[in-house]
Order: structure tokens, then sequence, then C-alpha cells
């Protein structure tokens, strides 16, 4: 609370001033209306803007419109007043995205429009106006969307993504590739599609952000379905569905219930698909949701179809058809075309008269045009040499963190207890007088030591060598497991292990992750399987399963251990692939896959590299 005094004391009026002070606490609608009411009662019209467009956005998150919406007209209002136009550009948005949410496309466009008029207005927008800017273009683009206008839809994302690149906003990054993924999707454009959900959950996952990994997984399952992978789309919701449901906003939830029941009907679980779906549809309405409305409709009417319902199945397609007949009138896709259109004619009305001026200013300083080219000329130069400084050291800095993340993936490969227990091991086949098996397991270690030193000073290495890495690697830890684990790897014939090269000691930390925290506490057999594919897109997919307790028992039995056995590999694999992910533009993608047998208990984990072999 004393930092709100003091901010109402300091009475900043800049966006980004108020939030970089109450920003980690947005979520917070105590807090916010606390704010909201000393604002009012110190006449800080920012601050009391600031914090009804965060309840608005709280509100929002759990699908609660009415009150959201309420909230930022309250906020526009006192911006207005204050004639705040941070604040002004910042409610308007909101107020399109939640206008948005419930499918009232017009006044949805009315309000990202005058957004965007007001924001580009400005000669020098700040960083906050330049993120607003580029919200409306985002705003606008899935307006298009809705309306099914993909190509004009995916020109705004662009503009909206072009400038998100250049604020390195990761999560405008993030959102801007899922639209344009869904726009490629309704074309028919599965694989480009695909690759696009798959940079936005990249985006997400160096961001931690839930709610994008829940809108990206149910977007991937979906294009997974009309692939016919239907144990995939299955996967992904199941991961997706808890996530959505602790989050508590139905706008995420309603579509993961809806197409889980999809998937569930393809795979001829009628049952089980009929009860998700009418759960999804029952949210929707609830909230307004009319697309997702429509969609549940269309596949209950099929589902019924499928089951000789067939009156059902007509009353269910003929709600779908109407509901898509609202949000697709033709009066609502001539209003957004005029507005639109209105906006382009006024803009190159003023660009036109702005030129004019910019004409008589120029003829008005020709006579000082040598000077102004020499002092431009020398600034230039300074410039330059500044931005080299700048640039080298920024590219210092990586080769720094480079060096810093192999160090640790060394130590991290060649930790005290795996050489020691290693070392104790074969130990113990002496003591036994088992020559043969202790040099047999001396030379593997030893072969094993050489490889992780030699593939930590290089940062790609083919493929069949980290192959025969890992086999050591098993090899070793096997003996700890009295040779009870069953280790194989299988390679598509496709493949040629000696030409494909990835980022060196890449998977031995997967397969640790899987001995102790998955097959350690297992009883019976325990098995890991390495499949490696390979896709016309020029990806290989490396897959490693475990049939172990899965990750929920396994983080139930680690917390009630004493001595806690941290997967630190697996963070530094994370760190090197987000690092390889800046050069290769996001190539790289994770997937980590809880498995479920047939009753739903849980079956093992499956862990998916997705790398470009190019």
């Amino acid at each position: 609370m004393n930092s709100v005094d003091s901010l109402v004391q300091a009475k900043p009026d800049a966006f980004a001033d108020i939030h970089s002070i109450l920003g980690q606490n947005r979520g917070d609608t105590l807090l916010m209306r606390h704010v909201a009411n000393t604002s009012a009662v110190n006449r800080y019209a920012a601050g009391q803007s600031y914090a009804l467009n965060e309840l608005g956005r709280t509100y929002r998150n759990i699908s609660r419109y009415d009150r959201a919406i309420a909230l930022h007209k309250e906020a526009l209002a006192i911006a207005e007043k204050a004639d705040n136009l941070d604040f002004r550009v910042y409610s308007l948005n909101n107020l399109g995205v939640a206008y948005r949410r419930i499918s009232s496309l017009r006044t949805a466009m009315d309000y990202h429009q005058k957004a965007l008029e007001l924001a580009q207005d400005i000669k020098n927008p700040s960083e906050n106006l330049k993120r607003s800017i580029n919200v409306s273009f985002n705003g606008i683009g899935n307006l298009y969307l809705m309306l099914k206008q993909y190509d004009q839809a995916i020109d705004y994302f662009e503009k909206s993504l072009k400038l998100e690149a250049e604020l390195d906003n990761t999560l405008g990054l993030a959102v801007n590739h899922q639209n344009i993924g869904q726009c490629l999707e309704a074309q028919g454009k599965l694989d480009l599609a695909l690759e696009n959900y798959r940079t936005s959950l990249a985006y997400n996952e160096q961001i931690n952000n839930d709610m994008g990994r829940v809108i990206c997984k149910t977007s991937i399952s979906q294009v997974y379905l009309k692939q016919n992978q239907i144990d995939e789309a299955l996967n992904l919701l199941k991961s997706a569905l808890p996530m959505a449901q602790r989050l508590g906003d139905g706008y995420l939830t309603s579509p993961v219930y809806i197409d889980l029941g999809w998937a569930q009907m393809r795979s001829g679980q009628y049952g089980r698909a009929e009860e998700n779906i009418l759960e999804g549809l029952k949210l929707a309405d609830s909230l307004e949701l009319q697309e997702a409305s429509a969609q549940a409709n269309h596949l209950l009417s099929e589902l019924f179809g499928h089951t000789g319902n067939y009156k059902k199945a007509l009353d269910h397609k003929l709600t779908a058809d109407q509901i898509d007949e609202e949000i697709l009138n033709e009066g609502t896709v001539r209003y957004v075309n005029d507005m639109i259109f209105r906006y382009n004619a006024v803009k190159d009305s003023n660009n036109l008269k702005e030129l004019s001026q910019k004409n008589e200013n120029i003829q008005m300083q020709l006579a000082t045009t040598k000077t102004t080219l020499l002092i431009s000329g020398i600034a230039l130069a300074l410039l330059a040499g500044i931005f080299y400084i700048l640039y080298r050291q920024y590219q210092l800095k990586n080769e720094k963190k480079l060096l810093t993340l192999e160090q640790s993936m060394l130590r991290s490969q060649m930790n005290p207890h795996f050489l020691f227990n290693s070392l104790n091991s074969i130990k113990l086949y002496i003591i036994n007088n088992e020559q043969k098996n202790a040099v047999h397991y001396l030379n593997k270690f030893s072969k094993l030591v050489r490889k992780i030193l030699e593939s930590s000073s290089v940062r790609e290495i083919p493929l069949a060598e980290e192959l025969e890495t890992v086999e050591l690697y098993m090899t070793i830890e096997n003996i700890r497991f009295s040779n009870e684990i069953n280790f194989d790897i299988t390679v598509d014939n496709d493949i040629d292990t000696h030409t494909v090269r990835i980022p060196s000691l890449i998977l031995q930390p997967f397969l640790e992750n899987a001995l102790w925290h998955g097959l350690s506490s297992k009883q019976g057999e325990k098995n890991i399987n390495v499949h490696i594919s390979s896709d016309k897109k020029g990806y290989i997919h490396i897959a490693i399963t475990d049939n172990g307790i899965g990750r929920e028992a396994s983080e139930k039995l680690k917390a009630n251990k004493i001595l806690k056995r941290k997967s630190v590999g697996i963070e530094i694999t994370k760190e090197r692939l987000a690092n390889f992910a800046k050069e290769y533009q996001n190539s790289f993608y994770l997937e980590i896959v809880d498995l479920f047998d047939q009753s739903g208990k849980a079956s093992g984990t499956k862990v998916v590299l997705h790398l470009p072999t190019a």
C-alpha cells in the first residue's frame, strides 16, 4: 500500500510509469480497487483509469464481459475528461477486445478504429502508443478473421507482427503468429498453420504464459484432427484442459471441451464426445461466445448423425447455421469494410496535406543544405561508431552466455554423483572378481567420458555420434538398475544419422529424467524407447518415451523426499534450445506429453524434440 500512496502523491500521467510500479500486481483486484478509490479521492485521473482498466481485463479473462465493458467505459470517460491520450487509446482497445469476445463486431471495429486513429495522429509516439497501435492492428485482424476474410486478416496481423518485432515484445509475437496460423488453417494450409502455431507456442514457453499454451495446444490439436492424427490431438487436449480450468477463463475452456469432444467423436467414443461438446456449448452459451457455440452445434449435428438421432442432428444444424448468419450477416461485413475505407481515405488526404507542407519546408531549407549534410555526415559517422561498439558488446554478451551454457551443460553431464556411482558399480565387479564385466564397463565408462568431453567443445554433432553417446550412458546407468531397463533406439529408413546434425549432448538430460523420475519408483517392466522420424518440411522428430509412473506421481514422490533430485540438465537444455531458437527464428520446438492407458491411469511420459535438419 505504501507504493500506492507514493504513486498517488507523484501522480505520473504516462501508462508506462504507472505500469512499472503496479504491473506485476495488475491481476490483484483488491489492490486495483484500492488504487481506483484512492486515485478518485485525490483526483488522480491516470491512476484511476489504469486501475479500472486492469479490473476490466481481469473480469474479461474470467468471461464476465458485462462487468468488464462497464469498467473500461468508466476508465475511458475519466481519460477523456483528463485529456490523457495514453489511457484513451488503452481503454478503447480494451473495449474492442471485450466486444469482439462476444462477437459484437461493429462495436469492436468502432473502438479499435478510433484507438488506431488517435495513436497514429501522434508524430513521435511513445513506446506504449506503439504497443497500442499493434493491439489495434491485431484487433482489426481478428475481426476480419471472424468475418472469414483471411487475406485481409493476415495483412493486419503481419503489420502488427512487424511492429512487435521492432519492440521485441515476445507476447505480441506469440499472439500474431497464433492468429496467422488460424487464418492459414481456415484456408486449408495446414502445414503452414502448424508451423505458426508451434512458433507461437515456443514464444509462450519463453515467457511462461499458460493462457498462450492453452490456446496454442488447442489450435495444434485442431490441425492434428484435420490431418487424422487423433491420438496426438487427444493427448494435447487432455494436457490443456486442466490448465484452462485452472485459469478460470471460459473463453479458453469452452473450445478445449468442444475440441476434446470432436477428437473423441473421431475415435468413436460417442458418449464421451457428446458429454464434452455439451459442456463446451453450455459454457459458450452462458458467456455469449457465438463462435464456440456455432462450432459446438455443428459438431453435435455431425455426432447425432453418426448415432442415428436425425431429429437432434437437424435441430443443432439449424441452430449452428443461425448463429453463423448472425456473426457473418452482410450488413456487418459491409460496415467493417466501409469503416476501413473511410479511415484510409482520410489518412490519404492528410498525407497529401502533409506532403505539400513538407515540400514548402524543403524549399526554404535549400540554402542551408550543404551545412546540414556535413553535420549529418559527421553525426552518422559517430552513430555508426557507437552502434558498432554496442553491437560488439551485444555479440560478446551472447558469446559469454553461450560459453556459460556449455559449461553448465558439461557440469550437468559430468556431475560428481554420476561419476562416483558409476565407478563404485565397476568397483563392485572388481571386488566380486568379475574381471570380464569390470573391464567391459570400464571401457564403456571411459569411452562415454571421452565422448562427452569431445562433444562439449562443439555446438553441433552428427546424430549418429549423439546416439552412440546416449547408448553408452544408458549402458552405464543400467548397471545401477541391475540391468532392468529395456532401452532401444529406432531410426526411420529415410534418415541418414551421419549427415543429420543436431545440438551436442541434447538427449541425455531427458533420458536421465525418464530414469530417475519415471522409472526408478516403478515396479515391473521398465522401458525407454527413442524413436527418430522426419517429415517433408525438413524437420526430424526425436521422441523419448518411457512407461514410468508419470509426471504427476513423480512430483508427489519428489515432494515427500528429504533429498530432492532436481532436473538441472533439462532446464539447461531448454535454455540452450531457446538460445538456438533466436538464431534459427524459433525453429526448435519441445513437446512434453503425459501418456494414459485406456482407464485414464498414467502410463508414462513422451518427450518430443522437433529439430530442423538444415
